[in-house]
Protein backbone atom coordinates (compact mmCIF):
# COMPACT_ATOMS: atom_id res chain seq x y z
CA UNK A 1 0.00 0.00 0.00
CA UNK A 2 2.19 2.78 -1.34
CA UNK A 3 5.83 3.53 -1.94
CA UNK A 4 7.72 4.67 1.27
CA UNK A 5 7.30 8.25 2.54
CA UNK A 6 6.07 9.16 -0.94
CA UNK A 7 4.75 12.81 -0.58
CA UNK A 8 4.58 15.83 -2.71
CA UNK A 9 5.83 19.52 -1.91
CA UNK A 10 2.72 21.27 -1.45
CA UNK A 11 0.21 20.51 1.11
CA UNK A 12 -3.21 19.55 0.48
CA UNK A 13 -6.76 19.08 1.79
CA UNK A 14 -9.45 16.75 1.89
CA UNK A 15 -11.17 19.24 -0.79
CA UNK A 16 -8.13 18.54 -3.01
CA UNK A 17 -8.62 14.60 -2.40
CA UNK A 18 -11.92 14.67 -3.13
CA UNK A 19 -11.15 16.09 -6.78
CA UNK A 20 -8.94 13.22 -7.67
CA UNK A 21 -9.52 10.27 -9.99
CA UNK A 22 -11.42 7.07 -8.43
CA UNK A 23 -8.74 4.52 -9.81
CA UNK A 24 -5.84 5.98 -7.59
CA UNK A 25 -5.62 5.56 -4.05
CA UNK A 26 -3.95 8.16 -1.80
CA UNK A 27 -3.16 9.66 2.16
CA UNK A 28 -3.14 12.86 3.04
CA UNK A 29 -1.38 12.99 6.19
CA UNK A 30 -0.54 16.89 7.62
CA UNK A 31 -1.02 17.93 4.01
CA UNK A 32 1.41 15.76 2.74
CA UNK A 33 0.29 13.25 -0.13
CA UNK A 34 1.40 9.27 0.25
CA UNK A 35 0.84 7.57 -2.74
CA UNK A 36 -0.97 3.84 -1.76
CA UNK A 37 0.16 1.72 -4.78
CA UNK A 38 1.01 -0.28 -5.57
CA UNK A 39 -1.38 -2.93 -5.07
CA UNK A 40 -1.09 -5.33 -1.34
CA UNK A 41 0.73 -8.43 -1.85
CA UNK A 42 -1.01 -12.00 -1.45
CA UNK A 43 -0.56 -12.13 2.11
CA UNK A 44 -1.23 -8.96 2.79
CA UNK A 45 -5.12 -9.54 1.49
CA UNK A 46 -4.88 -12.84 3.16
CA UNK A 47 -4.67 -11.62 6.65
CA UNK A 48 -7.02 -8.99 6.02
CA UNK A 49 -9.87 -10.75 4.69
CA UNK A 50 -9.84 -13.38 7.56
CA UNK A 51 -9.70 -10.75 10.18
CA UNK A 52 -12.09 -8.65 8.87
CA UNK A 53 -14.48 -11.92 8.91
CA UNK A 54 -13.67 -12.58 12.74
CA UNK A 55 -14.27 -9.48 13.47
CA UNK A 56 -17.49 -9.40 11.55
CA UNK A 57 -19.04 -12.59 12.51
CA UNK A 58 -17.89 -11.08 16.66
CA UNK A 59 -20.03 -8.02 16.07
CA UNK A 60 -23.11 -10.24 14.40
CA UNK A 61 -23.04 -12.96 16.93
CA UNK A 62 -22.71 -10.66 20.11
CA UNK A 63 -25.10 -7.56 18.55
CA UNK A 64 -22.46 -4.89 19.03
CA UNK A 65 -23.48 -1.76 18.19
CA UNK A 66 -20.25 -1.57 15.75
CA UNK A 67 -19.71 -1.33 12.54
CA UNK A 68 -16.33 -2.96 10.58
CA UNK A 69 -14.97 -1.91 7.79
CA UNK A 70 -11.86 -2.76 5.46
CA UNK A 71 -9.92 -0.38 2.51
CA UNK A 72 -10.28 1.46 0.66
CA UNK A 73 -12.62 3.69 3.67
CA UNK A 74 -12.08 6.95 3.96
CA UNK A 75 -11.24 8.04 7.83
CA UNK A 76 -11.47 11.55 8.11
CA UNK A 77 -9.31 13.48 11.65
CA UNK A 78 -9.97 15.60 13.35
CA UNK A 79 -13.20 15.13 14.18
CA UNK A 80 -14.10 18.64 15.41
CA UNK A 81 -13.09 19.70 11.86
CA UNK A 82 -16.06 20.29 9.45
CA UNK A 83 -14.52 22.05 6.46
CA UNK A 84 -12.73 20.07 3.78
CA UNK A 85 -10.71 22.68 2.98
CA UNK A 86 -9.48 21.98 6.68
CA UNK A 87 -9.36 18.52 6.58
CA UNK A 88 -5.81 17.62 6.10
CA UNK A 89 -5.92 13.93 7.63
CA UNK A 90 -7.51 11.72 5.64
CA UNK A 91 -6.21 7.91 5.77
CA UNK A 92 -7.07 4.41 4.83
CA UNK A 93 -6.21 1.68 6.87
CA UNK A 94 -6.70 -1.73 6.44
CA UNK A 95 -9.21 -2.56 9.27
CA UNK A 96 -11.26 -0.20 11.11
CA UNK A 97 -14.06 -0.73 13.74
CA UNK A 98 -16.46 2.47 14.87
CA UNK A 99 -19.02 2.09 17.82
CA UNK A 100 -20.36 5.38 17.77
CA UNK A 101 -22.52 5.27 15.02
CA UNK A 102 -22.17 9.45 14.77
CA UNK A 103 -18.93 9.57 13.48
CA UNK A 104 -20.18 7.85 9.97
CA UNK A 105 -21.31 9.30 6.98
CA UNK A 106 -21.66 8.41 3.38
CA UNK A 107 -18.10 9.50 2.81
CA UNK A 108 -16.60 7.09 5.56
CA UNK A 109 -15.60 7.82 9.53
CA UNK A 110 -15.30 11.70 10.54
CA UNK A 111 -13.00 11.12 13.59
CA UNK A 112 -11.27 8.26 15.54
CA UNK A 113 -12.67 4.39 14.66
CA UNK A 114 -12.03 2.42 17.96
CA UNK A 115 -9.86 -0.13 16.93
CA UNK A 116 -7.68 0.01 13.51
CA UNK A 117 -5.60 -2.61 11.92
CA UNK A 118 -2.43 -2.15 9.82
CA UNK A 119 -0.99 -4.74 7.97
CA UNK A 120 2.59 -3.82 7.22
CA UNK A 121 4.03 -3.94 3.36
CA UNK A 122 7.75 -3.05 2.21
CA UNK A 123 6.78 -0.16 1.29
CA UNK A 124 4.61 0.91 4.87
CA UNK A 125 6.63 0.46 7.77
CA UNK A 126 7.88 3.56 8.11
CA UNK A 127 4.54 5.34 7.91
CA UNK A 128 2.76 2.56 9.66
CA UNK A 129 5.46 2.48 12.87
CA UNK A 130 5.62 5.92 13.43
CA UNK A 131 3.89 8.71 11.20
CA UNK A 132 0.24 6.60 11.66
CA UNK A 133 1.14 5.32 15.12
CA UNK A 134 1.37 9.08 16.13
CA UNK A 135 -1.67 10.43 13.92
CA UNK A 136 -3.27 7.80 15.59
CA UNK A 137 -2.26 8.65 19.31
CA UNK A 138 -3.32 12.23 18.65
CA UNK A 139 -6.67 11.64 17.58
CA UNK A 140 -7.36 9.37 20.58
CA UNK A 141 -7.81 6.24 18.31
CA UNK A 142 -8.04 3.50 21.20
CA UNK A 143 -6.50 0.51 19.91
CA UNK A 144 -4.11 0.24 16.62
CA UNK A 145 -2.56 -3.47 15.70
CA UNK A 146 0.04 -2.81 12.82
CA UNK A 147 0.50 -6.62 11.68
CA UNK A 148 3.96 -8.13 10.33
CA UNK A 149 3.08 -11.13 7.61
CA UNK A 150 6.74 -11.05 7.04
CA UNK A 151 7.78 -12.49 10.72
CA UNK A 152 4.13 -13.04 12.55
CA UNK A 153 4.58 -10.65 14.61
CA UNK A 154 1.47 -8.21 15.79
CA UNK A 155 2.44 -4.74 17.56
CA UNK A 156 -0.39 -3.18 19.70
CA UNK A 157 -0.70 -0.20 21.11
CA UNK A 158 -3.63 0.94 23.64
CA UNK A 159 -4.37 4.52 24.65
CA UNK A 160 -4.01 5.22 28.52
CA UNK A 161 -6.23 7.01 30.55
CA UNK A 162 -3.38 10.13 29.72
CA UNK A 163 -4.57 9.48 25.95
CA UNK A 164 -1.15 8.35 25.41
CA UNK A 165 -0.22 5.26 23.60
CA UNK A 166 1.12 2.81 26.65
CA UNK A 167 4.73 0.71 25.67
CA UNK A 168 3.70 -1.50 22.75
CA UNK A 169 2.92 -4.99 22.99
CA UNK A 170 4.54 -7.63 20.52
CA UNK A 171 3.07 -10.56 20.07
CA UNK A 172 4.89 -12.93 17.92
CA UNK A 173 3.23 -16.70 18.62
CA UNK A 174 -0.01 -17.85 17.50
CA UNK A 175 -3.20 -18.40 19.22
CA UNK A 176 -5.53 -15.84 20.40
CA UNK A 177 -5.00 -12.48 20.93
CA UNK A 178 -7.78 -10.07 22.76
CA UNK A 179 -8.92 -6.66 21.25
CA UNK A 180 -9.00 -4.40 24.55
CA UNK A 181 -11.43 -1.57 22.79
CA UNK A 182 -13.71 -4.92 21.92
CA UNK A 183 -14.19 -6.39 24.90
CA UNK A 184 -14.69 -10.62 24.52
CA UNK A 185 -12.99 -10.33 21.24
CA UNK A 186 -9.98 -12.58 20.33
CA UNK A 187 -9.07 -12.51 17.08
CA UNK A 188 -7.14 -16.17 16.49
CA UNK A 189 -4.20 -15.98 14.30
CA UNK A 190 -3.67 -20.27 14.14
CA UNK A 191 -5.57 -20.31 10.92
CA UNK A 192 -4.08 -17.15 9.92
CA UNK A 193 -0.29 -18.06 10.19
CA UNK A 194 -0.69 -21.41 10.01
CA UNK A 195 -2.10 -21.33 5.84
CA UNK A 196 -0.58 -22.21 3.28
CA UNK A 197 0.43 -18.79 2.04
CA UNK A 198 3.00 -18.42 4.77
CA UNK A 199 4.45 -21.63 3.69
Amino acid sequence: MGFAAKKTEKKYSYADYLEWEDNQRWEIIKGDVYDMSPSPLRKHQFISIELSWQIKNFLKANKRPCEAYHAPFDIRFPESVKNDEEIIDVVQPDIVVICDYSKLDRRGCHGAPDFIIEILSPYTAHKDHNIKRDLYEKNKVKEYWIIDPSNKIVTVYILDEKNRYEKPMIHSKQGKLKVAALEGLEIDFDDIFSASVFE
